[in-house]
């Protein structure tokens, strides 16, 4: 898994990152969602670092990277202090400008990464996700019922942790056989850490709150992603069920927006790595 690349452990100032990167070309940051770990993009990475230098790091509070101490507001897990460790990492690996592309929860930090620091990213590219505050203001009964996880994990009054650690196999429900021996292994490794656990519900606890926050601002005073932006979504999961076209949803959010169904389940890095690493580099190409 992730031949030739290499592993390091990063300080970015509020905490450590474990990174593997490698390969030749233009920089661009991969970012995993939840509970994976960069792992997840074990086979998607070989096939593009022969044309980019590729960056898969786990975000904080997941998998082998730090988990700084939770506060009340939970900001140490919101998007914004995601986005500044990363910037912060691309630039001790010597890129002061780099294309990101986030799944799942880590589409929701390159959103942010791109919103609160133009200079530094080039493209961003958003896999099945829409913003955190354009999802939760058209959350109603249907939201509610298929994204239950959100809320139960953003509890405070009642952790979810407490459930979550009695029996975390269970909870997470992911295979050898989908995601690889190595990844799997990895994967494991995390969820039966209960401090990770615990970081991973502080970033859906970040999500309904600061989150929310920094995205309705942004909507309020019209700042808008101004770098070429590609949403892709998973055919067989339920963006479109949720939102007709996504798409369209991105276009209020972004100066220029172009994207696609992939033909996949939720996690299409583990589960369509070709036809996702196709989409990547004919958008990065240009």
């Amino acid at each position: 898994m992730f031949d030739d690349f290499a592993t390091d452990v990063i300080d970015v100032g509020e905490t450590e990152l474990y990174v593997r990167h490698g390969g030749s070309g233009s920089p661009l940051l991969l970012l995993h969602g939840h509970p994976r770990t960069h792992a997840t993009w074990h086979r998607v990475a070989p096939l593009l670092s022969p044309h980019h230098y590729v960056v898969c790091p786990d975000l904080r509070g997941y998998g082998r990277s730090g988990k700084p101490p939770t506060t009340p507001d939970h900001a140490p897990y919101g998007k914004r202090a995601m986005a500044r460790d990363l910037v912060a990492l691309m630039r001790a690996l010597g890129h002061d400008r780099f294309a990101v592309a986030g799944h799942d929860r880590g589409a929701y930090v390159a959103h942010r990464l791109a919103a609160d620091h133009p200079g530094e990213v080039a493209r961003l590219v958003v896999m099945d996700a829409i913003p955190i505050g354009e999802a939760l203001a058209r959350a109603d009964a249907r939201f509610a019922a298929a994204w239950w996880h959100w809320f139960f994990l953003g509890q405070t009054d009642k952790p979810a942790e407490h459930l979550i650690n009695a029996d975390p196999d269970a909870w997470y429900g992911a295979t050898e056989e989908q995601m690889g021996p190595e990844a799997y292994l990895d994967f494991r490794r995390a969820v039966h850490d209960p401090v990770t656990v615990h970081a991973m519900c502080e970033d859906y606890r970040a999500g309904l709150t600061v989150d929310r926050a920094a995205d309705d601002a942004d909507r309020a005073a019209g700042r808008r992603v101004a770098c070429p932006t590609l949403f892709l979504w998973s055919s067989r999961d339920d963006m479109e069920d949720l939102y007709g076209d996504p798409l369209a949803i991105w276009r209020t959010w972004a100066d220029d927006v172009t994207g696609h169904p992939i033909e996949s389940g939720h996690h299409m890095a583990e589960e369509a790595p070709e036809e996702l690493a196709a989409a990547l580099l004919g958008f990065l190409k240009h």
